[in-house]
Order: structure tokens, then sequence, then C-alpha cells
């Protein structure tokens, strides 16, 4: 019987984890991309009967990500996936800091991974999947600072800027073919993971927003990971996605 196929990147901590674990369902082959494989993962997908694939890959590496899961995808036997969606949800946030002040290395690292990593990997699925005559879609992971600028942010604002705008690019693309692929860049709401924990201990005069970012959390304004998880799968799951390229799962 086809399987349904979900790529997923990020998948070893926080709301990558998450969707791994909400995923894990029989007549599913999630494929997993992280710098490090996630132990109980396997186990748990056996125990539910779901194809589970793990690959320690670093995206700050894109080209080789791209090209391994295009020939991974193109050795795939015809008819065997019934669907086929892309998660991208992989991110860094630099070690915090204003522009001006910033390590050349980890501002590269970050437009690497955030940026660079889905497009090249938006590009080899769509490519590699184009004939296969099934539903595709693409999920990017968005953030409402894609779409705001904060100081001591360039490098991660730049990022998710980036993604939105070349989703909507890639929308566009994709209308013009007769199975086009369904694609959002969606901004999933403020959520307790590491990423939060990083920006509410900056020091206040690198991060003139740290106070902000503290008091999300007390008062109780951030998410859990599995609810953030649900809410973007479910957003996955309408029958209207897609028909917004950037979106927000607050504006629902």
């Amino acid at each position: 019987m086809p399987q349904h196929l979900t790529i997923l990147t990020g998948a070893s901590r926080g709301m990558g984890l998450a969707m791994a674990r909400q995923m894990l369902r029989p007549g599913h082959t999630l494929l997993c991309i992280s710098r490090t494989a996630h132990a109980t993962l396997p186990q748990e997908a056996a125990t539910l009967g779901c194809t589970l694939e793990q690959w320690d890959q670093d995206l700050a590496q894109p080209e080789q990500a791209a090209e391994r899961l295009r020939a991974w995808l193109q050795r795939a036997p015809v008819g065997l996936f019934a669907s086929a969606t892309l998660i991208n949800n992989a991110g860094v946030i630099p070690p915090i800091a204003p522009l001006s002040a910033s390590v050349p290395a980890d501002l590269a690292m970050a437009l690497r991974v955030g940026l660079e990593a889905p497009m090249l990997l938006c590009a080899a699925v769509l490519g590699a999947t184009e004939d296969w005559g099934v539903p595709r879609k693409v999920l990017n992971i968005s953030s409402g600072l894609g779409r705001r600028p904060m100081a001591s942010q360039a490098a991660y604002c730049a990022a998710k800027a980036g993604m939105d705008h070349f989703t909507r690019c890639m929308a566009l693309d994709e209308a013009r073919k007769p199975q086009g692929a369904k694609v959002c860049s969606l901004a999933p709401g403020v959520i307790d993971t590491d990423m939060q924990v990083q920006l509410r201990s900056a020091a206040p005069e690198a991060f003139p927003d740290v106070q902000n970012f503290a008091q999300l959390q007390s008062s109780g304004m951030l998410s859990s990971a599995p609810d953030a998880a649900a809410r973007v799968l479910a957003w996955l799951e309408r029958p209207d996605f897609g028909t917004q390229p950037v979106a927000d799962v607050r504006e629902a």
C-alpha cells in the first residue's frame, strides 16, 4: 500500500520533535533530517506502525543535504508514495548581538541553515517529485520576526523574511503547473523552546527586547512545543492550505 511521505528538518528537539511524534502514524513514512538523530523515535515509530528514517545531516552544508535528498527521492520506486510533504523547520539564532558586533561565521551559519537550506531542499523535493502525479505540499516554518524588525536579530529576521518571500515566488511557480505543489510559509506563534531561553537570557545591553521575551514566559503567553506542533500540523491539513503563501497560525 502506498505510503504518505513527510520530510521534516530540525526534528531532534523542540517543536520539530513534537511534530515528529505527532506524525508517527500507520501508513506514513517520516524522514527526519537533523544534526543528530533522536534516540527514542525509532522505537516509538515501530510501536505505532510508522516507517521512520533519520539522517544525521548538518544543514549548515545545504548543498550536500539537498543533493542527498534529491538522490533518495529519485531512487524511490514508482508508486511507493501517495503524497509528499516537506516541512522546513530547522533554524538557528546566532549569538545575540548588534550586526556590527556579530561574528561573520555565526551570521553565515544562521543564513545557511535558516534560508539557504530550506530553499535548496524545496528545489530538491519539488524537482524530484514533479512527475510523481501525487499531491505535494511544502510547509516552511517562519516567524513573526520575518515580518517585523528587531534589534540584535538581523540574521534571524533576514532568514525568515527571505523564507517568506521565496515561498511567495515558489507559490507563483507551482501555480503555473498542472499538478503544482501547495506551499506556505507559516509563523507558528511564540513557543517555549530553547530558542526562547536563548532570547530571554541575553544581556540587556546586547538585546533591548530581552524583558519583552521574559514577560512572555512569566505571563504564560508561550505555547508548549506539543500544542504549537498540533496547531501547525492542523494548518497543514486544512483544505485551503496553500491559498495564502505567507500565513500565521494566530490569524486562523
